[in-house]
């Protein structure tokens, strides 16, 4: 098989193109960016549970040996914990440190969705635009059909526009977005387990009138 046949770059810029500009123009500029940082971090570690435990295990001894009045809010690397543990510290709650795991995760499952909506909206228009470039090519084509090398290229860029499109949505855009939602799916089970350990090993050291609070699942 010869490959090189399906290299055009005008089909590429048509499908590429195309797609690109459609999808800002569907989802604006705030959500493409905003997919741009979930696909770069993807490489990343972003969140490191057994770090953020030893971590959080210092917190917990200190509230356990002076108290939880005397105890002085820790600085961690993780902004979602350390203000879970100001909160905690400042308002002598258990409550206070779930509503602030809480509302963290309600705001990192927004970013998440926009993200995967965003490139579910590119792998709808990928297709659409490989069919926009399939017509493009074929009002190219010679209309007394003397001219076959004409003909000929014409119908290549026919195929190739449609076949970019279909490769772009199936094999790029809407495998992109499930990774990106499986990526933030194990983060916040990572994250839930570790709020789960840090609310348990706080219970005890919680004033009476706390105690009694339940830990969310």
């Amino acid at each position: 098989m010869n490959f090189a046949i399906l290299i055009d770059g005008a089909s590429a810029a048509i499908v590429l193109g195309g797609t690109a500009l459609g999808t800002l123009l569907r989802s604006g500029l705030g959500d493409c960016r905003l997919t741009l940082a979930k696909l770069a971090q993807l490489g990343q570690r972003r969140f490191d549970a057994a770090a953020t435990r030893a971590e959080l295990a210092l917190q917990v001894q200190e509230i356990r040996t002076d108290g939880l009045l005397r105890a002085r809010p820790h600085h961690f690397d993780d902004n979602e914990f350390a203000e879970a543990t100001d909160a905690l510290i400042g308002e002598r709650s258990l409550e206070a440190l779930l509503e602030r795991h809480t509302a963290h995760r309600a705001r990192r499952l927004a970013q998440s969705e926009r993200a995967v909506r965003t490139l579910a909206q590119g792998a709808e228009l990928a297709p659409v635009f490989g069919l926009a470039g399939t017509l493009i090519s074929l009002s190219q084509m010679p209309v007394d059909g003397a001219m076959r090398a004409g003909m000929a290229g014409a119908i290549a860029m026919a195929v190739v526009t449609t076949l970019y499109g279909l490769l772009l949505s199936n094999l790029l855009l809407a495998p992109l977005a499930r990774i990106v939602e499986r990526a933030a799916q194990a983060e916040e089970a990572e994250r839930q387990a570790v709020i789960d350990w840090l609310a348990a090993q706080l219970a005890p050291s919680m004033p009476a009138r706390r105690a009694a609070v339940q830990v969310a699942a």
